[in-house]
């Protein structure tokens, strides 16, 4: 779903142009293209290096999920960034590179596919975390590799039997306003089974970011709660603290993410199906003024836009950022976070530690001295 179009189209132009079409348009997906494949190739090659190691046994469940996102988006990439360029090089007609429409049915299989399965693996991330906290036990009998594989393969098989359907008849996919995607056609009511499958579409996408949020809320409260009952000072209590206040940061950049990536598009998909309106209406006014019609274009051009950064954010917020700058955000909440508090002193600048040890060094000294004049008053009180 990497495709972001650009501004600036007015009733004027033609279906498939828009103003400055140049080569400052083609460069946002080439962007879009080359960021998205460096984070998710960088993503795959940690996952791959973590996996082979022997004491990451327990994580391979979660770095296969982990992988298989990064290979996702990889490819959600590649199959479509490459069909958007080429149209922005064709001064924006879809017609050019693609006149039997044959390329925009496998354009919209694409966008419907490589947009819920992120979804649903996110899901299927959360349900492994919260699990893994609220049942350990239970987690460590049954959740084994070869279970992680299958869930898997049924999430990528089922989500694209249902991005089939337009094929076999059941719903549409349409050239999309301005011209540069094609995807779910979801105003024209009298296609068989059109609202059925624009409808579980977005129902789909909603539930997915619904049962997300939900297990990363429950693994939370369970790390914050288990975090408060450890009161020890032991190595093993400070690390387990650490890590408490890395995956909570973690999981609440995974949560803002998808809400702020998804939930416009969702929720306006849903508009839309209930107003039997799709991105066609911006091609001519109708009874809308230009402003309205300019208003509404651009929400959904903006829509789309949050829902395509969502396959450059995943391997930075699931990976990456825990990697390189984790540790630099626990540093800051540590300061407000009652819980991290002997992480803080773990995590003390350098200098801190030099007067810490010279504070020290000033306290042996003086009770050296003191040491000292004892002895040497004893020594007087003796003469």
């Amino acid at each position: 779903m990497n495709t972001l179009p650009e501004k600036g189209w007015h009733q004027n132009d033609s279906p498939g142009r828009s103003a400055g079409c140049g080569s400052v348009s083609v460069f946002f997906p080439i962007t879009m293209m080359v960021t998205g494949m460096v984070g998710n190739s960088l993503a795959m090659l940690l996952v791959y290096s973590a996996y082979r190691k022997k004491e990451n046994k327990r994580k391979r469940s979660f770095l296969l999920c982990i992988g298989s996102l990064a290979l996702t988006d990889l490819f959600g990439q590649l199959l479509t960034s490459p069909i958007v360029i080429s149209v922005y090089r064709a001064d924006m007609k879809w017609d050019r590179v693609d006149p039997s429409k044959t390329l925009c049915a496998f354009f919209g299989v694409c966008m419907t596919t490589f947009g819920l399965c992120p979804l649903f693996l996110a899901s299927a991330m959360a349900i492994e975390r919260a699990l893994a906290i609220i049942a350990p036990h239970w987690y460590s009998h049954y959740m084994k590799t070869s279970v992680t594989k299958q869930v898997l393969v049924i999430i990528w098989c089922l989500v694209l039997l249902f991005a089939l359907l337009p094929i076999a008849g059941v719903g549409e996919y349409t050239l999309q306003w301005p011209g540069t995607w094609c995807f779910i056609n979801t105003g024209d009511k009298d296609v068989t089974g059109n609202t059925f499958f624009a409808t579980t579409f977005a129902a789909l996408g909603i539930f997915s970011l619904l049962v997300t949020l939900s297990c990363n809320v429950v693994t939370i409260r369970a790390l914050v709660t288990r975090c408060k009952t450890k009161s020890s000072s032991t190595q093993s209590s400070k690390q387990w603290e650490r890590l408490t206040t890395e995956t909570v940061i973690q999981l609440m950049g995974i949560m803002c993410v998808l809400l702020t990536c998804w939930s416009p598009l969702l929720v306006l998909m849903l508009k839309m199906i209930l107003t039997h309106t799709s991105s066609h209406h911006c091609y001519s006014a109708g009874s809308l003024s230009p402003q309205e019609l300019q208003k509404d274009c651009n929400f959904f051009l903006t829509a789309i836009r949050l829902a395509s950064l969502n396959q450059i954010l995943d391997p930075w917020v699931y990976l990456l950022l825990r990697e390189i700058l984790l540790r630099k955000f626990c540093q800051v909440a540590s300061a407000v976070s009652k819980c991290s508090l002997d992480v803080q002193k773990q995590t003390q600048c350098p200098l801190d530690v030099q007067n810490k040890k010279a504070i020290q060094n000033d306290d042996v000294h003086k009770q050296s001295l003191n040491v000292e004049n004892s002895i040497l008053n004893v020594g007087c009180e003796e003469q």
